[in-house]
């Protein structure tokens, strides 16, 4: 749910929270670790830019694996996470461990949740891709069996199965690719929680900094060629140029990036273009 604020001051009036359905508010104190170290320096000098710490927060360990087979658990609490846009969710073990697990739409405090190639097929229950119904929403997808879910993590995102081909799986996923995954790679059901988070408004820069984003000036912006190849052309409409460029001189719009072409026999469909 998307909260709208009265226009009382330049900070709030553009503002748009969005108001999780959280129980619980401190973290579970043995499934947190510190985040040391810098975000955006390597050594003193700037690998990330614009990037710095931020607020200070703590790592929740994330279940990515869900490798307690046939285990059941009861979630005992819908937390906040500060480092992912979707909420997690606690859950108590039968023989007493705890662990946190990416919270699905629908996933309520009491439910039943587990593991393995005998779970029910309901929300937030991790199956092989081979025994889950074609036309399906999961999350939490395996690339690899055993190394935990990779893909479809981000909040409100969810692949759908389109079709079983012998070994393979073809799964679409919310960029519009259909890619062959193994059957009997992991993938848990439902869509991610808290779709509605691409919708806020932050409304001042202050809340930007605290996320750990520093100040950000726009090439146009600049003086010199030297600092940006788009400046000097702040009073035209355009950068100047058909194509954008980065401060470095390469092209960043239309240009393929991806690297990895040994997996592009997996890729059955690509990404559909907006």
């Amino acid at each position: 749910m998307i909260k709208t604020y009265k226009a009382t001051s330049a900070g709030i009036r553009f503002r748009k929270t969005l108001v999780k359905q959280v129980s619980k508010k401190r973290p579970e104190k043995r499934l947190t670790r510190v985040l040391n170290g810098t975000v955006g320096r390597n050594h003193g000098t700037i690998s990330s830019r614009h990037r710095f710490q931020g607020a200070k927060k703590f790592y929740r360990l994330i279940d990515f694996k869900r490798d307690k087979k046939d285990i059941p658990a009861i979630v005992s609490a819908i937390e906040h996470d500060p480092n992912r846009g979707a909420n997690i969710a606690l859950l108590n073990y039968v023989d007493g461990e705890k662990r946190y697990i990416l919270a699905p739409e629908g996933l309520q405090i009491g439910m039943k949740v587990s593991s393995g190639k005998t779970a029910e097929i309901s929300v937030g229950n991790t199956l092989p891709l081979e025994n889950i119904p074609l036309g399906m929403d999961v999350h939490n997808i395996e690339i690899n069996p055993g190394q935990g879910g990779q893909m479809v993590r981000g909040a409100g995102n969810s692949a759908q199965i389109l079709a079983k081909e012998g070994n393979y799986v073809n799964i679409k996923l919310p960029s519009g690719e259909v890619k062959k995954v193994l059957a009997i790679c992991m993938a848990t059901i439902g869509a991610l929680s808290n779709s509605d988070l691409r919708n806020i408004n932050l409304g001042k820069a202050g809340r930007k900094h605290h996320l750990g984003w520093r100040p950000h000036v726009r090439g146009v912006a600049m003086s010199t060629p030297s600092e940006h190849p788009h400046a000097g052309s702040y009073r035209d409409n355009g950068i100047g140029m058909p194509s954008p460029k980065s401060p470095w001189g390469w092209k960043t719009l239309g240009k393929k990036t991806r690297r990895r072409t040994h997996t592009n026999k997996f890729i059955v469909q690509r990404r559909v273009k907006k």
